[in-house]
């Protein structure tokens, strides 16, 4: 599914620990953050960048997503490489562009499941469980 939508090289953290292959990384942009710091640092070339996007964290809470970020905030000061977490901040403009780029097709978003209102709770199960493959959509209407 990620090289249907323009990856060059995937790595399924179901089946591989991409910390254990013995490749180095120019830029790992990481999805799952299920990894320590040290462990993305062994992996990263030395002047590497590390993006953690829209990760909860090893701790799988909001708590263990500020853990990390505090962590990598003290600990990337003092190495070569560059670590970051991406947190999106959309706008009403940013939907719009989407919302246009989806309508002409340029854009197709990749949707797990979707639930209805009253399937919130077992929604949320779903997306605790870590393997959601795409979006998970509370749809508000018929």
């Amino acid at each position: 599914m990620v090289r249907s939508i323009g990856a060059d090289h995937v790595i399924d953290y179901t089946r591989e620990d991409f910390t254990r292959s013995g490749q180095h990384y120019d830029l790992i942009f990481d999805l799952v953050a299920n990894h320590s710091f040290s462990a993305r640092r062994r992996v990263l070339k030395p002047r590497g960048i590390y993006i953690g996007a829209g990760m909860i964290g090893l701790g799988g809470s909001m708590m263990g997503l500020l853990t990390n970020q505090v962590t990598e905030l003290v600990l990337s000061r003092f190495v070569s490489q560059k670590f970051v977490t991406f947190m999106a901040k959309l706008s009403k403009g940013d939907l719009t562009i989407l919302r246009d780029l989806m309508a002409t097709g340029k854009v197709t978003p990749v949707i797990d499941r979707s639930y209805s209102l009253g399937e919130v709770p077992e929604a949320v199960r779903y997306l605790e469980e870590g393997h959601a493959r795409g979006k998970v959509v509370i749809a508000l209407g018929t």
